[in-house]
């Protein structure tokens, strides 16, 4: 199988994909409003929000170089690639289940920002973990 259906290919677009969601945490706080937002909170409020932001970006950054670097490796079956594609499974498909737990409809109807960051991340998790449960699904 050739093109965009290839496992590969796919491991390698969400690779690049989860660097540039690690990447876009750069510039996450100052869209979402989180200066203005913290300005009330006490500075070791503050702190431990940037602190959590910026491992959450460099934690996509690292998930997504694994993909995006080492797909081949990640799909011949071998014991630690089989354990980080379960991990991956794992970890993405916890991040899709929160998109419809953590982040009820009353967070986001109403505001169009917001509502299409839903839609979009609601389809991106999806797509990201299936690629993951793909990928691990073959080389069980």
């Amino acid at each position: 199988m050739s093109g965009l259906l290839d496992l590969g290919v796919q491991l390698r677009l969400v690779g690049a994909v989860l660097v540039g969601v690690g990447l876009c945490h750069a510039v996450l706080p100052r869209v979402i409003g989180w200066p203005a937002d913290l300005a009330g909170s006490t500075l070791m409020t503050r702190r431990v929000s940037w602190a959590h932001l910026f491992f959450i970006g460099l934690t996509c950054v690292l998930l997504g170089l694994l993909p995006l670097l080492l797909g081949r490796e990640l799909l011949a079956g071998s014991p630690l690639g089989t354990a980080l594609l379960a991990g991956q499974t794992v970890f993405w498909g916890t991040r899709w289940l929160f998109q419809f737990t953590v982040f009820p409809p009353r967070l986001w109807r109403g505001d169009a920002l917001r509502t299409l960051g839903h839609i979009a991340f609601s389809g991106l998790w999806t797509w990201v973990t299936a690629v993951f449960a793909w990928a691990l699904w073959r080389v069980v």
